[in-house]
């Protein structure tokens, strides 16, 4: 009898330890503190897709941020030197108009006239600039003769330069502009049909480091 219940009583202790057993191993595992770890966790300031530093709106990033800073030059001729406007932005304007091809006859009068140093160093200036077409309606012999003239060049090319920057908001009908020729400059119009005396602005609002620029399609001449 005494057989029967040690037997019975080793059943059990062995039923018992198998159960036990089977119970650790079934056990779901818990994380350990290095598998939870902020700096893998996707909801982590460094992973979100909408931090500060990858978002797409943010100023660094946005394609709009500097796309305004400053205001284009407006009128009919300005297409035609749009390439160059960046390159003469940080230029003085006695530099800055051998940079524009459609303004070359006019730069080189510049330098005949010994002004493109005095154009270069001088302080918030606005120049009418008569494009190269302007140039060419004035007879060859004339043109030369012109340029042969240093002092008649240089009344001539000062005529088209006011002392301080003009925006277009300045440029209305009737405005009067001080040359530094001595003489005066008569606003008349508006839009794309102003006129500078008797001479169209085709381009306006060219910006260089020093002066506001406005291609003209005609010489100006002194009073």
């Amino acid at each position: 009898m005494k057989r029967v219940l040690l037997a019975a009583a080793l059943a059990l202790a062995a039923g018992a330890t198998g159960t036990a057993g089977a119970a650790v191993h079934t056990r779901t595992p818990v994380p350990s503190p290095e598998e939870t770890t902020p700096e893998m966790s996707p909801t982590s300031p460094e992973m979100s897709p909408t931090s500060p530093e990858m978002s797409p709106t943010s100023p660094e990033m946005s394609p709009t941020a500097t796309a305004t800073a400053a205001a284009s030059p407006s009128g009919p001729g300005c297409s035609a030197i749009e390439g160059n406007l960046a390159e003469v932005a940080d230029q003085p304007v006695g530099t800055a108009l051998s940079k524009f091809s459609e303004l070359s006859k006019l730069s080189e009068a510049v330098k005949k006239a010994g002004l493109e140093e005095k154009l270069d160093s001088a302080t918030d200036i606005t120049v009418f600039a008569p494009d190269n077409k302007a140039f060419d309606a004035i007879p060859k012999e004339a043109q030369d003769k012109l340029m042969a003239n240093k002092e008649a060049l240089t009344k001539l090319l000062s005529y088209h330069v006011v002392m301080g920057k003009k925006a277009p908001s300045d440029l209305v009908e009737g405005a009067t502009l001080k040359t530094m020729q001595g003489g005066s400059l008569t606003v008349k119009g508006s839009g794309d049909n102003l006129t500078v005396n008797d001479a169209k602005i085709v381009c306006g609002g060219v910006t260089t480091s020093n002066a506001t620029v406005y291609i003209v399609d005609k010489i100006l001449l002194p009073h």
